[in-house]
């Protein structure tokens, strides 16, 4: 199915430590491109050893470049706060700490924005977690690529493990 790149969108996530959250994003139906990189901070240009310093005020973030006629900007949104990570854990993922890792929607426009807080109120009405959902929404901040070494992480080393929650997990 060729993709119009006229119509294609951008959305950008943080959740954890990027690669892994890279990977589920590049395996989903519709998404024709990610990068991972940093956002969400008061540094220009950060480094990874800044960005983990907690310095820069950055969080591990990844731009989805996606194709709306395959996948819609909430199913993606549902996929992240559902599936790719856990949505209750304030700045960490499983075992990574540390605010860089914080869980955030960064939203480009009033539609992006509208559909990202409809999906978590729905999900906080649907969750029988005794934790509350923190993902924050905030309007998508100047986004740095990181070092070219971060890119496509587990692709360039044949597989990798992250953080990644069991689907739906932090629901029930």
């Amino acid at each position: 199915m060729a993709t119009d790149p006229a119509t294609l969108q951008t959305a950008t996530f943080a959740g954890g430590c990027f690669w892994g959250v890279e990977d589920a994003f590049r395996r989903l139906p519709g998404v024709v491109a990610t990068r991972v990189g940093y956002a969400g901070g008061h540094t220009d240009h950060p480094t990874y050893r800044q960005v983990c310093s907690h310095t820069s005020g950055h969080a591990e973030a990844i731009e989805v470049v996606f194709d709306p006629a395959r996948a819609s900007y909430e199913d993606l949104v549902t996929a992240f706060l559902v599936d790719i990570h856990d949505p209750t854990q304030l700045n960490r993922q499983g075992p990574d700490i540390g605010d860089q890792y914080r869980s955030a929607i960064f939203v480009r426009d009033a539609a992006q924005r509208e559909t990202a807080e409809r999906v978590l109120a729905r999900l906080r009405a649907e969750s029988r977690s005794r934790h509350p959902i923190v993902t924050e929404v905030a309007d998508a901040p100047r986004f740095w690529e990181a070092e070219e070494y971060h890119q496509q992480y587990f692709e360039k080393r044949g597989g990798g493990a992250c953080h990644l929650p069991m689907a739906g997990s932090w629901m029930r």
